[in-house]
């Protein structure tokens, strides 16, 4: 069996693409081949800033001969109809064959389709590849019409077995395919002719290009902690900019360099970004002091000096971008430490708008300002600062650094908030208030953090309600999702005991402006009284509609928090089942009273959860569950709902008294423990329970010639309903 080689050779890919890439060239060549009946044991896909490769072991040499039945017209139909078979299945008339059929005689075609060459599968489906590649952006060039990431130069493609390797014929605007590849552009220029995947990769190691990119990430690594180690320093870890410079470079060579003194003193995350998305450097830091000291960054080539030429041009380019982060960071601090500190940037924000139908960032301010001075006892934080902290958290929106560096923002803030003198508490919000960004981001504990988090969220989810730019399906352009999951996460890392609905509500009024509106309201009624004859019409038609956008306002509180609420129980839904709460259980504890504070709905479905998980929770389960049917199905035969309680002195059997004995019993633990919220004593409860319930279906017939009894063992029934109804809705369950 053969084995195939593919490169195509162009000029630089973007570093951002070639993961990608590499594996949208193997999944189309090898679906490609698969489906045209070439087999393979083994497929790889590597790439370089000027090539992607991939390889293929175990080839199939010709796609095997296939044969295959079709089902025709019956005997004796219309020639036409017969005709059009013969021309859709390729066969002649005398190839033709007659069998019975229940429906009659019916004419059958074999057709027997030849297996062809791997060459000429691989030649048709590398084309179409190559011209229907899925780049995210590709351009022409020249005269030709096909379209490439980066110009493309050339294409290898071999079959190689035991007797050689074979060029595959393929000429594509002009690129013929050949078993030719580039080393490196300046240590290895010109061209080298390969014969198979060994071959190929190991000219390219001796010609400076290491073809594969973790082994290029895994280079550079060792090298940049080696020489950072030497100097006493460590390099810190950027898994994103590691990947990003492996698909920078073919042959790395990682060089240290120095940061001019003037610039030491900026804060270390500054350094830290300007280096990183300006220049792709990585940072070194003091390990004894966190402060950043040097850098490093990663050539393509080795040269005469071991780099001091590349290091020299590459501290002038750092020290021109670092002089201007230096600028921006005195000038932000000689505003924050000003009389008038963070206020002279939140006044600016008065001209930005964050959405046209939800106004401007420093509206949004404003209703963040209210909304966590409200949440603050909840949380249990001073209404104060958490209002102040509210009112500056964004400030730095408006600062030069944060302008030029926008991943910034929040960090940028703190560090403006401790120089403007503002208390550790408030500073330390405008950082984390953004916070949790994903699920596996740190969540605020401190509590001033997570009141202007809460309420920062909670004004971006209300408001998008109110105007209906709801997500949908996998749109969710102001990720509306990841902010629902951020509230839930700050309020179960805290164990808050919020009702969701209160919040919405609260968020919706200071939105809408209800009690502007009231006060409206009062104002034209109190005008209405004082008006003349001549007026009286026109202050009817103000209180009119000053009341009409109070009830306009009442409507939207009303259907967006249902609405919402609905949302976060979506999304609760996927936060537990990640952690391994069953979807049915979530839903159980849904439709429980109370389910809009996420802290006693989580805990409930936890502790079914883990009741669930026993034998005697599936079994309890399945009795609830017969107990249900049989009630419900009487209740809509009889036409009466039987709620009205069970009497014991109608108790024949003994399992039937044994049952009543148990739900005597378990009717005050279990109550007991939901009213203390001890979920755990609760399923416990009603794990005394399973072997009274089973006894009695096992003893006792429910439907009774007596009818007194009947209706009695009925009424059983439903205490056994309400009872379990107290912990979850167990009807809800699967199973």
């Amino acid at each position: 069996m053969p084995d195939l080689l593919i490169e195509l050779f162009s000029e630089e890919i973007p570093a951002r693409m070639q993961a990608r890439a590499a594996e949208d060239l193997k999944k189309r060549i090898t679906d490609g081949l698969v489906e045209a009946g070439l087999t393979y044991a083994g497929a790889a896909a590597l790439s370089t800033p000027r090539r992607l490769t991939l390889t293929l072991e175990g080839l199939l040499a010709e796609s095997p001969t296939v044969r295959e039945e079709r089902k025709g017209p019956k005997v004796g139909a219309p020639e036409k109809a017969i005709e059009g078979f013969l021309r859709g299945a390729g066969v002649s008339r005398d190839q033709l064959e007659e069998r019975e059929t229940p429906k009659g005689a019916v004419y059958f075609a074999s057709i027997e389709k030849a297996g062809r060459p791997a060459q000429v599968i691989i030649a048709e489906v590398l084309e179409a590849t190559i011209r229907n590649f899925p780049w995210p952006k590709s351009m022409r060039w020249g005269a030709g019409s096909l379209r490439w990431v980066r110009p493309l130069h050339s294409i290898l493609c071999i079959l190689s077995d035991e007797e050689g390797a074979r060029v595959v014929d393929l000429d594509i605007d002009g690129i013929k395919a050949g078993n030719v590849t580039q080393g490196h552009r300046f240590m290895a220029p010109g061209e080298i002719t390969v014969s198979s995947f060994e071959d190929y990769s190991t000219k390219l190691k001796r010609a400076y290009v290491v073809l594969d990119p973790a082994e290029r990430a895994d280079a550079i690594w060792q090298d940049a902690t080696n020489q950072a180690f030497a100097s006493g320093l460590e390099v810190v870890e950027d898994k994103g900019l590691l990947t990003e410079v492996a698909g920078l470079v073919e042959w790395p060579v990682v060089l240290l360099g120095s940061i001019d003194d003037e610039f030491l003193d900026l804060p270390a995350e500054v350094l830290q970004t300007s280096m990183k998305e300006h220049q792709k450097f990585f940072s070194v830091k003091n390990p004894k002091t966190g402060r950043i000291e040097k850098f490093i960054t990663v050539a393509n080539r080795e040269t005469r000096d071991t780099g001091a030429t590349i290091l020299a041009g590459n501290q002038k380019v750092l020290s021109a971008r670092l002089a201007d982060a230096k600028f921006f960071w005195e000038n932000d601090l000689r505003i924050a430490k000003s009389e008038s500190g963070m206020t002279a940037w939140t006044e600016k924000l008065s001209n930005v708008t964050f959405h046209n139908k939800l106004g401007t960032q420093a509206a949004r301010i404003d209703r963040i300002a209210a909304l966590a001075r409200e949440i603050a006892p909840v949380v249990g934080a001073d209404a104060d600062l958490a209002e102040q902290a509210a009112k500056v958290a964004k400030a730095d929106l408006s600062s030069e650094m944060v302008y030029e560096f926008p991943e910034l923002q929040g960090l940028m803030g703190r560090y403006y908030a401790e120089a403007a003198g503002l208390s550790q508490d408030v500073a330390n919000a405008c950082e984390a208030h953004y916070s949790p960004l994903g699920p596996s981001d740190d969540v605020p504990s401190e509590a001033v953090s997570v009141a202007v988090a809460l309420a920062d969220k909670l004004d971006t989810l209300t408001g998008f309600w109110a105007i209906d730019e709801k997500p949908t399906g996998s749109k969710d352009p102001y990720a509306l999702r990841r902010a629902a999951l951020g509230v839930i996460r700050l309020v179960l890392n805290n164990n808050l005991r919020m009702t969701l609905k209160d919040s919405f509500e609260a968020s919706l009024k200071v939105l809408l402006k209800l009690a502007e509106w009231q006060g409206a309201v009062l104002e034209a009624k109190t005008a209405e009284a004082a008006a003349g004859e001549d007026t009286l019409e026109a202050a009817k038609k103000r209180v009119h509609d000053m009341a009409h956008q109070v009830e306009a306002a009442r409507a939207v509180i009303n259907t967006s928090g249902e609405d919402l609420l609905s949302f976060f129980h979506d999304r609760l839904k996927v936060f537990l089942r990640d952690q391994g709460i069953r979807h049915d259980v979530i839903d159980a504890c849904i439709a429980m009273d109370g389910n809009d504070d996420l802290t006693l709905l989580v805990k409930r479905a936890r502790a079914l959860e883990d009741f669930m998980k026993t034998e005697d929770g599936e079994n309890l389960v399945q009795g609830f569950k017969r107990a249900n049917n049989i009630l419900s199905q009487a209740e809509e035969n009889d036409g009466v709902e039987y709620s009205y309680g069970a009497d014991r002195k109608y108790a024949e059997e003994a399992a039937e008294i044994a049952l009543f004995d148990a739900l005597e019993a378990g009717e005050g633990a279990i109550s007991s423990a939901i009213e203390a919220e001890d979920f755990a004593a609760a399923m416990g409860g009603l794990a005394a329970l399973r072997q009274p319930v089973d006894a009695f279906f096992e003893g006792v017939q429910v439907n009774s010639d007596n009818q007194v009894v009947r209706r009695n063992r009925l009424n059983v029934l439903s205490d056994i309903r309400k009872l379990c109804g107290q912990v979850a809705d167990l009807s809800r369950l699967e199973g």
